[in-house]
């Protein structure tokens, strides 16, 4: 595991379709290995830790489906609590604080992720 920001190559830009499926991977947040998903929303991609803010566990009704039937919510399968696709933030249903934001670059047709501070690549 690396102290230092980096850049990883997470997938093809095409794999993210707007409100479709997640591309899921794994980080380690604050020392702990999490999974973390990317999904785009209005043509814009973003990351987000797998755990809702009201109970830390995984979010997806389905393996790698966040988005509801509208496409303009990211939804708790277990809590039904709802969040913003491009901030995070909960709007509704039991929430402490929005979702862990991971930073997400674009370009040249792939989508990588940033690690930081708390932020860090699996090892091995």
């Amino acid at each position: 595991m690396t102290t230092h920001e980096s850049t990883i190559a997470l997938c093809s830009s095409a794999d993210l379709q707007d409100a479709g499926q997640a591309v899921p991977f794994d980080v380690v947040y604050a020392g702990q290995t999490c999974r973390a998903f990317a999904i785009r929303f209005r043509g814009v991609p973003h990351a987000y830790l797998n755990r809702c803010t009201h109970v830390a566990i995984e979010m997806d009704y389905q393996p790698n489906r966040f988005f509801d039937d509208t496409g303009n919510w990211l939804l708790c399968a277990t809590h039904g609590a709802a969040y913003l696709p491009a901030t995070g933030a909960c709007v509704a249903g039991p929430c402490r604080g929005g979702l862990v934001k991971i930073t997400l670059s674009e370009s040249g047709g792939v989508v990588r992720w940033h690690t930081g501070h708390l932020l860090q690549a699996v090892s091995g």
